[in-house]
């Protein structure tokens, strides 16, 4: 059966974010390309990953190659690695949607919220690839293992972009991931879901909680 959603690249879907998004993502139903910076890597994480019957299986390939192949791109990088991924895929994203996941944790004190200079690290993102590109950010509030288990997650996922139909677009990614999005407003309001990520990691070690989320309240929503 050849599917009619989205083919999908997780960039860093050999990481716990990635994988976590990927396996949910192939069991609604997305053809899936793991990019890796070695495409040995990316294959064997993409071998983890099931497919449901009929439906395309997961392959690895390098990051670039993913992303040239891919109609929507997900970064799930260290803040880190951001740069330098942002990089290696600038010239294939030229007109897609990349969705942004990445948060700027500074070790070792990760649960102070400290913010780059441009004011978010999806600022920061947009800045690196160009206009040409749409950039998007999601999934920063949520725990990475989580994503991993096959049980319905207690959180609400905040999309943030400066084009509407794109945060749209994004929200239908959540959904796919098993996730309520939420219009969140322009890019710069990534700011707010980034800095809360580094509180969320404070709440979890002060209550001992396992994986902190968030639930937005008063909406009602499809």
């Amino acid at each position: 059966m050849t599917s009619h959603k989205a083919t999908i690249a997780v960039i860093g879907g050999t990481g716990a974010l990635g994988q976590g998004l990927a396996r949910r993502l192939a069991a609604a139903g997305h053809p899936l390309i793991i990019g890796s910076r070695t495409v040995e890597k990316a294959r064997e994480a993409a071998v983890r990953i099931p497919a449901p019957a009929g439906c395309e299986r997961p392959r690895g390939a390098t990051n670039a190659d993913a992303a040239g192949a891919a109609q929507i791109v997900l970064v799930t990088v260290p803040w880190g690695s951001q740069a330098g991924i942002l990089d290696e895929i600038r010239p294939h994203v030229a007109g897609k949607l990349v969705i942004d996941t990445t948060v700027p944790l500074v070790p070792p004190k990760v649960a102070r919220a400290q913010l780059p200079p441009e004011g978010s690290a999806a600022l920061v993102a947009q800045k690196r690839l160009g206009e040409g590109v749409r950039v998007v950010s999601a999934f920063h509030n949520v725990a990475a293992h989580k994503l991993q288990k096959d049980e319905p997650i207690d959180c609400d996922i905040l999309v943030f972009g400066d084009d509407p139909q794109d945060r749209e677009t994004a929200i239908r990614v959540v959904a796919a991931a098993g996730l309520r999005g939420i219009h969140a407003g322009p890019l710069a309001n990534s700011a707010a879901a980034e800095a809360l990520t580094s509180v969320l990691i404070g709440i979890n070690r002060n209550y001992k909680a396992d994986g902190a989320g968030i639930r937005i309240t008063g909406i009602a929503t499809s």
